[in-house]
C-alpha cells in the first residue's frame, strides 16, 4: 500500500463532502512533489444557486418540467434533489440541465485562478475515469498521472484518449 495514495485519497473523500451536487459527491486534488497545489469538488460555479433552488428562477428549466408533466409548485419534488434525476435522466444523460462543474475540472480551474501551474502534477479523484471533456482538460493541463477509484470508462473516446495521450492512470481503493 502506498501511504501517500491513502493520504491524498482520504483528502478527496473529505473534499467531496462539500460538493453541492445531489447526484454524485466527488473530490479532486492536484499534487506536485507530495504537496497539494489545488483542490476541487463538483458543484455549480461560484455564486450560482444550487440546482435544487434553480427551478425557482430558471424559466427554461421550469418549461422542461412542465413539458414532462412535473408539478413545478410541488417543492418536495425538488428540494435536495438533482433536477436531471427529477426529469428522469440517468447518470451522464440530460447534461444540458446540469450547471455543476466536475471536481477534476474545478481543481484545474482553481489552480489557474490562483496562478499555479498544473504541468507535471498528479490528479487524485474519488471517481471512475473522468469523462471525455474532463480528460481533454486534464491532458492539456499537463497532468502526468490520474489516480482514481475505479478503472471504468464513460465512453470509448475516454479510452482512446488514455491510450493515446501518454498520461498514466491507475486505480486506488481506500481501505
Amino acid at each position: 500500500m502506498n501511504n501517500w495514495d491513502q493520504y491524498f485519497f482520504s483528502i478527496c473523500e473529505v473534499l467531496s463532502s462539500n460538493s453541492k451536487c445531489f447526484s454524485r459527491k466527488i473530490g479532486a486534488i492536484l499534487v506536485k512533489d507530495k504537496s497539494i497545489i489545488s483542490t476541487g469538488y463538483n458543484g455549480p460555479p461560484r455564486g450560482v444557486d444550487r440546482c435544487d433552488e434553480r427551478y425557482m428562477i430558471d424559466l427554461n428549466l421550469r418549461k422542461e418540467f412542465i413539458r414532462k408533466d412535473i408539478d413545478v409548485f410541488d417543492s418536495s419534488l425538488f428540494v435536495g434533489k438533482c433536477p436531471r434525476r427529477v426529469l428522469g435522466y440517468k447518470s451522464g444523460e440530460g447534461l444540458e440541465w446540469c450547471d455543476a462543474g466536475h471536481a477534476e475540472r474545478n481543481c484545474i480551474v482553481n489552480a489557474a485562478r490562483n496562478g499555479t501551474t498544473t504541468k507535471g502534477t498528479i490528479l487524485y479523484a474519488n471517481c471512475p475515469i473522468p469523462c471525455t471533456p474532463c480528460l481533454i482538460e486534464i491532458i492539456n493541463a499537463g497532468v502526468e498521472e490520474i489516480i482514481i477509484s475505479d478503472l471504468e470508462y464513460y465512453d470509448p473516446t475516454g479510452e482512446f484518449l488514455i491510450q493515446n495521450s501518454g498520461i498514466k492512470i491507475r486505480e486506488f481503493k481506500l481501505d
